[in-house]
């Protein structure tokens, strides 16, 4: 079915609802809500509304499931997968109106948030209360919590705390149709009928447009400690990931960072923050680990450091450094979490985050490396590797356009079918979107593509929102 164009009469239609100051018609401004984090794609929306409550939402949808309008949902357009693009033009609905954190229980550990509310907004706001909600993306500064649920958003923290999915307990949904739901209950436990609040995490926007979420929280841990490993290679490095986790330790965080990775962020950190980096990276180490344990008993804490300091020192490790100050903590974090915006300073990339089992990671990493020499790309890898998830970006540098749009796409292919046939799948965190679709049939084969597609048309018989993303 062919999508209809925004008219001057359907525009009108829309100004009635939201008000004019809430509609965006104006090219230039248009062009910011047309591009996210991924390369350096840009599709251009007829018209940008920014809705500021459910009913507005409903009322939009139901004129573009009317008319058959594409309509693509938004939320801080920090993506890395294409996922919140609009490839079809048409309305690209904003919910950075929805920015308020409608309530905290404190009795019950939950809290009931709007889409548009940053994550690390979210984070402080119930920290104040003691209480702790893990999920932690490297965006969280500027990325909304609504977009984590749409992309099931992990992070350093989901290896020992999971991943945004684990937090969800109720979402309202406005339906492709206009029509409003809520996806479950705001209890621990529910196994009444179809699990839709789960279905709706990491469906990128393309079943619903979530306007609540009720999150589930914890208690917050009161102490930490922090170790950084070096090692002589990055396939020593994977390996010694299974081994910890194998001696009974449960990191709250163990992330895994190139040496080259390092020195960028290192530089750039200094530019950007204005401030030398003191810790110390050895030249003849070419990967890190950094391990964070916590908990509330120093004594444990203590004794799990020292776990597992006794087993990476089976491997090719070289001193470790054991973070002794909150500073030194927070310098550590600041590199890690800044290793992405350091790459994509540098050069243009292709963002990729494959997932295997742990045990497989030193085949994962040795292989990428020989593919990027095989197709002529330099990588720089890292991520949450204590998951099993490895960030790949693969830099543009010197490459020609033309090998970039293609020899290179060949290679990325061949990333995914060495991760798939080492039991992993092509994304841990960052979606599908656009970016991914064309290596869709590598990981699922069309049997459940077509059960995918299946849920789709009975969720958007129209096939309006945000069409053309995952399959």
């Amino acid at each position: 079915m062919p999508f209809t164009e925004v008219s001057v009469d359907i525009i009108g239609r829309f100004e009635a609802i939201v008000g004019k100051e809430n509609v965006i018609t104006d090219k230039e401004k248009r062009l910011d809500y047309g591009h996210d984090e991924t390369e350096d794609y840009s599709f251009l929306p007829e018209i940008v509304l920014k809705p500021g409550s459910t009913e507005e939402v409903s009322q939009i949808m139901k004129i573009c499931n009317e008319l058959v309008i594409p309509v693509t949902p938004r939320g801080g357009g920090t993506g890395l997968s294409g996922g919140a693009l609009p490839i079809h033009q048409g309305v690209v609905l904003s919910m950075e109106r929805f920015n308020r954190i409608l309530h905290i229980d404190e009795l019950n550990l939950q809290a009931t948030v709007e889409p548009g509310v940053i994550t690390e907004v979210f984070q402080k706001a119930v920290r104040e209360r003691g209480l702790f909600y893990p999920p932690d993306p490297a965006s969280r500064g500027s990325c909304f919590i609504g977009g984590n649920v749409s992309e099931n958003s992990g992070g350093p923290k989901a290896v020992k705390y999971g991943v945004t999915r684990d937090y969800v307990l109720n979402l309202e949904v406005v339906l492709p149709t206009g029509d409003v739901i809520w996806t479950g209950a705001n209890v621990l436990k529910n196994s009444t009928g179809y699990n839709l609040t789960q279905l709706m995490c990491g469906s990128e926007g393309t079943l619903g447009i979530i306007t609540k979420i009720v999150f589930k929280l914890r208690g917050i841990p009161q102490k930490s400690v922090l170790l950084l490993m070096p090692f002589i290679t990055n396939e020593e490095a994977c390996k010694a990931i299974a081994e910890i986790f194998r001696a009974g330790v449960s990191p709250s965080g163990l992330e895994f960072f190139e040496r080259e990775a390092a020195m960028k962020t290192i530089d750039y950190c200094e530019k950007i923050y204005a401030a030398k980096v003191t810790t110390p990276f050895p030249e003849n180490m070419d990967a890190y680990l950094l391990c964070e344990l916590d908990g509330n008993d120093d004594e444990i804490l203590m004794r799990d450091a020292e776990r597992v300091m006794n087993v990476v020192e089976k491997f090719q490790v070289g001193e470790i450094l054991f973070a002794d100050s909150d500073a030194q903590k927070e310098e550590l974090w600041k590199i890690r979490k800044n290793i992405s915006p350091a790459v994509n300073a540098y050069s243009l990339t292709k963002a990729e985050d494959v997932v295997v089992p742990r045990a497989n990671l030193p085949q994962l990493i040795v292989g990428i490396k020989e593919i990027g020499k095989r197709y002529g790309f330099n990588s720089v890898c890292y991520g949450h590797i204590g998951d099993g998830n490895l960030h790949v970006n693969v830099m543009k540098e010197q490459i020609s356009d033309e090998d970039w749009n293609t020899k290179i796409n060949e290679g990325i292919g061949e990333i995914f079918k060495l991760t798939v046939s080492l039991g992993g799948t092509l994304s841990g965190e960052h979606g599908v979107g656009i970016a991914k679709k064309p290596y869709m049939h590598i990981a699922m084969r069309e049997a459940n593509l077509n059960v995918m597609r299946g849920i789709k048309k009975a969720f958007d018989p129209h096939g309006i929102l945000n069409p053309g993303k995952i399959f």
